[in-house]
């Protein structure tokens, strides 16, 4: 039986999204939003009619050409013009998974009601996200501000009859998916343009996809690091309440409570210490993941306030007989956290790298490199350095993408966010997030072999439910495929 979600004014948080996305729901419209946005739709056209003043981008053009007036027969060709001509995409296709949430929260935001679409538009990117027809989108071309225009211009050229589709893995012309389906091309009215191509879609599908993932691989975060104290093994004093209480960060007390969780019941940690103190990768676990994990909640709210928003332009406003044109699309709120987020999942990376490092030490009882037979095996030696380029290349990747800003539009447009291309590069960052805590995963793994796996029940289990996929590595051996396979364990097993 199909399950659905309506689509409605209600709050859509991002724990209701990965619900819609994992539960594979699909979507209705209200009938409420149906009669918004049938009225909308009327209000602006009476409004055009009666109005003897220019409306930016209803009878104007666009950009630094707002103050072109354009004729009411030709508003309609406006409007298809303006998506053919900003189809500007380069670089690689945006994955299907996010041009799925572009979609979705294309709808949300125009499902709203001040935005002026056709009601059959609304329809067919309804009909497009149910089918699993998704429109190719390019990665690179937005500016963050004015909207993500180029990238939305090719969400919608489908709707026109052009550009290209995903249909079940098959590359399709519009033309074609049009005649499979049975649909026509849809005839854009006034203002329709703008609406589907003014604002923050791509951006905010980018950050709804990471946060969702980031929900599950932070818990692996503290996970993984709990298998890799008791592998060190590392004293439990740090992770004490008392200490946290006295710095009490949200994040902080939350990863203490975790590691303690983790670790219960292990042998391993119960035992006479011979160090007085650990390294900071370990001692400071709650301090560094938990300062990124409210740099994670914060954002959560950023992008929640967002996805529930109306970012295009300009905004209709039935009931105060007023359509204004402002800078709601603007993606600056999204491109600050974007690449704050970026920063704390590099945090994170960073400090698992380190995690492995001093596992391969041979300090504490672990042999050198964790090698079954050290000198005749290398063991883990190499998987640090692909962890340490990874750990490197993130570093490059959080440079800012919000501190620039480049003149558009002959200067009209004289400030931009630059989200977009912070939204791709944190996608970046958490993809190699992702090798590096597989690569910690490993290696705690391994070490804990080397400690007859007296570690808790909790991690014991998890070992044993690797090792039918991952087995201890008793001589060298390819080390790309096991990599590989840690990190599809961790993504496809929960914590």
């Amino acid at each position: 039986m199909e399950k659905y979600h309506q689509i409605s004014s209600e709050f859509l948080s991002l724990s209701r999204l990965e619900e819609i996305l994992k539960g594979e729901f699909k979507l209705q419209l209200s009938e409420d939003v149906k009669k918004n946005v049938l009225s909308c739709r009327a209000y602006l056209d009476e409004k055009v009619e009666r109005s003897e003043n220019p409306i930016y981008g209803i009878n104007t053009g666009f950009g630094a050409l707002c103050n072109t007036e354009i004729s009411k027969q030709d508003l309609k060709k406006l409007q298809r013009n303006l998506v053919t001509s900003h189809a500007c995409g380069m670089g690689d296709e945006v994955p299907e998974a996010i041009v799925k949430l572009m979609l979705l929260l294309k709808i949300q935001g125009l499902a709203q009601g001040h935005s002026a679409v056709q009601l059959i538009t609304l329809e067919r990117l309804v009909a497009f996200y149910n089918e699993g027809v998704y429109p190719i989108v390019y990665e690179q071309g937005s500016l963050g501000a004015s909207g993500d225009l180029a990238p939305l211009a090719h969400l919608a050229l489908p709707l026109i009859g052009e550009g290209e589709v995903k249909y079940k893995g098959k590359r399709m012309t519009a033309e074609e998916i049009n005649h499979k389906m049975g649909w026509q091309a849809i005839e854009l009215m006034s203002k329709e343009g703008l609406a589907l191509l003014n604002g923050t879609q791509f951006m905010s599908a980018y950050a709804c996809h990471i946060l969702i993932k980031l929900n599950h691989l932070s818990k692996w975060s503290d996970f993984a690091a709990a298998a890799s104290i008791d592998a060190f093994d590392g004293r439990m004093s740090p992770f004490n309440d008392l200490l946290h209480q006295l710095r009490p960060h949200p994040g902080q007390i939350e990863t203490a409570k975790a590691i303690l969780h983790h670790l219960d019941g292990s042998e391993i940690s119960k035992q006479k210490k011979t160090a007085v103190q650990d390294p900071y990768c370990l001692r400071c676990v709650p301090q560094v993941h938990g300062a990124s994990k409210d740099t994670i909640t914060h954002a959560r709210k950023v992008v929640e306030i967002e996805i529930n928003s109306v970012t295009d332009n300009p905004t209709v406003f039935e009931k105060e007989d007023e359509v204004l044109s402002g800078g709601n699309f603007h993606g600056q709120p999204l491109a600050l956290v974007l690449d704050f987020m970026a920063i704390a999942v590099a945090e994170l990376a960073s400090i698992s790298e380190r995690r492995t490092y001093k596992l391969l030490s041979g300090e504490r009882g672990l042999p050198a490199f964790l090698a079954n037979m050290p000198g005749l095996n290398s063991g883990f030696m190499i998987l640090q350095y692909s962890a340490a380029s990874a750990v490197s290349q993130n570093k490059q990747l959080c440079t800012p993408a919000s501190i620039d800003s480049i003149d558009s539009s002959n200067g009209q447009e004289d400030h931009v966010s630059m989200g977009a291309n912070a939204a791709t590069k944190l996608l970046r960052v958490l993809e190699n997030y992702e090798k590096i805590i597989g690569i910690e995963w490993l290696a705690a793994s391994q070490a804990l072999h080397f400690r007859d796996y007296k570690t808790s029940p909790a991690i014991k289990a998890m070992i044993d439910a690797f090792r039918k996929e991952v087995s201890f590595v008793a001589e060298d051996q390819p080390m790309y495929l096991l990599m590989q396979k840690s990190r599809d364990f961790i993504l496809n097993n929960a914590v």
